[in-house]
């Protein structure tokens, strides 16, 4: 269990660490953006010298899911030729499963995973 800030409205949360959730945003375009994240990196800014990844709040904060609902967005928007922006273990865990990236995709930066998916 941790306490973490709820990254709208600050109030503190009692988070289990295995029910954290991840943060799914659907940027509705021509090509539907999809940004999904592990809940507690929302804020976070990384740095490893000439890469760096800030996962911002208002790219990525949209719905808080579950697993198996991120699964099910992620199958449903490859199907509409999405692209994906894609950070944290529990989510990238997540897409190489749903067959969306392969490991080949997969980048780090200060040890944290992320993909981009253009399909």
């Amino acid at each position: 269990m941790s306490l973490q800030a709820h990254p709208k409205n600050g109030k503190n949360l009692l988070i289990s660490s295995r029910c954290r959730g991840m943060y799914v945003k659907i940027h509705e375009s021509y090509r539907n953006v999809v940004a999904i994240c592990d809940a507690e990196l929302v804020g976070k800014y990384f740095d490893e010298g000439k890469m760096q990844l800030e996962v911002k709040e208002n790219f990525f904060v949209g719905e808080r899911k579950s697993e198996d609902e991120v699964k099910r967005v992620m199958l449903v928007e490859k199907g509409k030729d999405s692209t994906f922006n894609i950070v944290g273990e529990r989510a990238v865990k997540l897409a190489l499963e749903a067959g969306i990236i392969t490991e080949d995709n997969v980048g780090r930066v200060a040890g944290v995973p992320f993909a981009l998916v253009l399909l």
